[in-house]
């Protein structure tokens, strides 16, 4: 029973993490846009969005990585035959990029504490969906846990990514189109 509990607990902070992971690029992209504005403005909302940012990072996304990380390494330890499944690898494989992301997400934070901007809003919009397609990609290998369906779920997975990308661009049309309105 209480590996149900354990197992219940790491879904939930696998949520809260990657409520943060989603949330955090947005605040990049608005500071971003922020830095670009004059005085008094600019100082203001640089203020608020640093303080927004530090808030989600180490009151919910970083604590929720950690926790996240530890119930995953105590499920593991209590079913070492899990890692014998071959989607388990890839499963790993994926879960390793999200820290990754997770740590370059992190060196983006501290340059824009410091008000440096060394991104595009619309180069964070695409940093932002690599979350999306990550967990995109772990909930088809979970759900489907074998490798032929998964071969199948890869190719809407390219769709996906083809379809944020033309997502992406198509709002940045319009909103250029509506600020020089």
């Amino acid at each position: 029973m209480a590996n149900l509990y354990i197992k219940a607990l790491h879904i939930i902070f696998i949520v809260t993490w990657f409520a943060g992971l989603f949330y955090i690029p947005r605040i990049f992209i608005y500071h971003t846009e922020a830095l670009q504005k004059s005085d008094p403005e600019k100082s203001i909302l640089s203020k608020q969005f640093k303080l927004m940012a530090n808030r989600l990072w180490f009151i919910i996304t970083w604590p929720s990585a950690i926790i996240t990380l530890i119930l995953g390494y105590i499920m593991i330890y209590q079913y070492p035959g899990m890692l014998e499944l071959p989607f388990m690898h890839v499963k790993l494989s994926f879960v390793f990029l999200l820290y990754l992301y997770h740590f370059y997400c992190h060196r983006i934070y501290k340059q824009l504490q410091q008000d440096i901007a060394k991104f595009t809003s619309n180069q964070l919009r695409m940093i932002n969906e690599i979350a999306t397609l990550i967990l995109i990609s772990v909930v088809f290998l979970i759900v489907l846990k074998n490798e032929l369906d998964w071969l199948k779920a890869t190719g809407v997975f390219v769709l996906v990514t083809v379809a944020l990308v033309v997502a992406i661009r198509i709002y940045k049309r319009i909103r250029t189109k509506n600020e020089q309105a």
